[in-house]
This record gives structure tokens, C-alpha cells and sequence, in this order.
């Protein structure tokens, strides 16, 4: 493939779409800036054009991630309104569903060590991200009396943290973690059994 240098059309996002599918093939540390540029089709050299180095490459790809991930979860918060529950737990499988379809902005985002305050961007977006998982906490707790009702942070970290859990042991495809259920039925019991305890959802009879 001829160099293209710094004529390419779109340098910074083929250096970013380059950098997503070594991640997936690699993982985050083991591709270099110079296998990044091969794949876009540069010079190592026009890489410093836009990113100081492979990190910086790597937070622009989880910004991207979190870009996506917030649309994401917006739209499913959304989708199952008017019922806080049906919100709150579409959320959950959004999570899921995420990081099925965008493995390497996944990975990115969450197994490269790049820090969400890397940058205000990348703060801003994973805070986008987060806030809507703490809105749905929030609305789905708001009838539990004030002296025993959990913080809404608290609740949506718990959730995130269930949901981060069946994504990274089952719903990852990762040798040796078959599990004899499907992520989907695991994430929403796990759900359920956590809001029973809350008292948000009636035991069954």
C-alpha cells in the first residue's frame, strides 16, 4: 500500500478505526503507533499530527466509546418509559448489548488503563454515560422512604458493576467461562434479586 502521508482524507479517525481493530485483534497493549499508521495506510511520522502517542490514540478511541455507549443508554432509558423499572433494567442489557457490538471501544474504554480524566472530552462523555444509569437509579428509588432509600449513585454502581461482571466472565466469548445461561437471563435475575431486596419489586408469593 502506497504511503498517503499527509494527504489522507480523514487521518485522525482512520488512525482511530486502525487503532479499534488492533485493540480487538490485540488488545490495548500490544499494537504499537507504527502498526496503527501501517493500517491507516500513513507514515509513523503523520501520526503526530494529531495524537502525541499510542495513548492518546487509545483515549480518543474510548471518548468515541463513551460517545456511543451514552447514546446508547439514553436511547434505552427512553425506550422504556413510562415504567421506572422497565427503564432501569433496559439500561442494564444496553450495557450488554454494547459491548457485544463495539468489542474494541469496549475494551478501550474499560481494560486499557487510560484514565476517564485523561481529558475534559473524555470526562465529560463518561460522565454523560454514567449520569444516565444514576437518573434511572434515582427515578426507580424515589418512592422508598428517605431514611432507608439507598443512594442513587450507590444503586447504579451496583448495577453497573453486575452488569460489567456478566459481560467480562460470560458475555465476552471468553475461553473457559461458558456459562449454562444466557448473559440476557443472568443479568436480568441478578437484577431482579438485587431491587427485590430493595423492595422494589414484590417477592414472589
Amino acid at each position: 500500500m502506497a504511503k498517503r502521508g499527509y494527504h489522507h482524507g480523514n487521518l485522525r479517525q482512520a488512525l482511530v478505526d486502525a487503532a479499534l481493530a488492533l485493540i480487538e485483534e490485540k488488545g490495548p497493549t500490544g499494537f504499537t503507533l507504527s502498526e496503527a499508521a501501517k493500517q491507516a495506510g500513513v507514515t509513523p511520522a503523520a501520526v503526530y499530527r494529531h495524537f502525541a502517542g499510542r495513548e492518546d490514540l487509545i483515549a480518543e478511541a474510548a471518548r468515541q466509546g463513551y460517545e456511543i455507549f451514552a447514546d446508547l443508554m439514553e436511547y434505552a432509558y427512553d425506550k422504556g418509559k413510562p415504567s421506572a423499572l422497565a427503564s432501569f433494567e433496559a439500561t442494564g442489557r444496553a450495557y450488554l448489548a454494547f459491548a457485544r457490538k463495539y468489542p474494541g471501544h469496549y475494551v478501550a474504554m474499560f481494560e486499557s488503563g487510560v484514565l476517564i480524566n485523561q481529558s475534559p472530552d473524555l470526562a465529560l462523555v463518561a460522565g454523560r454515560a454514567m449520569g444516565v444509569l444514576e437518573k434511572a437509579a434515582a427515578t426507580l428509588t424515589e418512592n422508598i422512604p428517605e431514611d432507608r432509600r439507598p443512594p442513587s449513585r450507590m444503586v447504579s454502581a451496583h448495577i453497573w458493576a453486575m452488569s460489567h461482571g456478566v459481560v467480562e466472565l460470560f458475555g465476552r466469548g471468553s475461553p473457559g467461562q461458558k456459562s449454562p445461561f444466557p448473559p440476557e437471563d443472568l443479568l436480568e435475575s441478578g437484577i431482579g434479586v438485587y431491587l427485590r431486596g430493595l423492595g422494589l419489586i414484590q417477592t414472589d408469593e
